[in-house]
């Protein structure tokens, strides 16, 4: 069973706790106690809360531009390669997130605090929202707000969210110092620098092994190859070895 599948379908006892754990028992139909918002989890439990993470803040962005429809629901299972027999599963939490009467502050909140020592995973996150919001071809003004507020909320300042929405493509912006996170006047050995923390950081299997599911592999790798992309770029302009 996928993680899409383990989410509600194969993981009855799992309890998220906080908002994100209350909607996935009204859901599922389960008791919700046991992390309560951010303590102690196993890495299933990671896996597990970053995937409903995603879905219900997908879900929430999917009101952002004021037109809500099952297209939207549609795109999100095709970027995300859910398999048939899970789909329903995935649509009803969708669904229960996207009818909520609560914003997505307390949803990304919670996740936050989850995350905290793990700010690779939470741009991940973001990265994942930001293909959901691309998947009708466009970036709409009420989804960048929404996109940059969440960015807020994770503790991501503009500079770091402008080089993730530039690592992913996403950016009218194509310049390598954008996607690099660096000002034109760094020095190569800040190029190096740069380069090689982002390297070990958003690596697939670091982002694993912290506790991305397998699933989001084929984004974590499209990152990995944007930054790679420009690092090439700065070493052939400036003749580096």
């Amino acid at each position: 069973m996928s993680i899409w599948g383990k989410v509600i379908g194969g993981m009855a006892g799992f309890a998220l706790g906080g908002p994100l754990g209350a909607l996935l028992g009204a859901v599922a139909g389960h008791a919700v106690d046991r992390m309560r918002g951010g303590g102690a989890a196993t890495g299933e439990d990671r896996r597990l809360a970053f995937t409903i993470a995603v879905i219900v803040l997908s879900a929430k962005m999917a009101k952002a531009d004021g037109h809500v429809s099952r297209d939207e629901i549609a795109a999100f299972k095709r970027v995300f390669h859910i398999p048939p027999d899970e789909m329903q599963d995935v649509g009803r939490l969708f669904d229960e997130a996207r009818q909520d009467s609560r914003g997505f502050e307390p949803y990304a909140e919670q996740i936050a605090r989850l995350f905290a020592r793990e700010p690779a995973l939470l741009e991940e996150l973001l990265g994942s929202l930001f293909h959901i919001a691309m998947a009708d071809g466009r970036l709409h003004p009420e989804e960048l707000d929404y996109l940059r507020r969440i960015a807020v909320i994770f503790g991501f300042d503009a500079r770091v969210f402008e080089r993730i929405r530039a690592s992913l493509g996403e950016s009218e912006d194509e310049d390598p110092y954008t996607v690099l996170g660096l000002n034109r006047g760094a020095s190569d050995a800040e190029l190096k620098r740069v380069y090689r923390d982002l390297s070990r950081e958003n690596h697939p299997d670091s982002l694993i092994a912290q506790g991305m599911p397998k699933e989001f592999i084929d984004l974590a790798n499209g990152k990995m190859a944007a930054i790679n992309a420009a690092h090439d770029r700065f070493r052939r302009e400036r003749g580096l070895a």
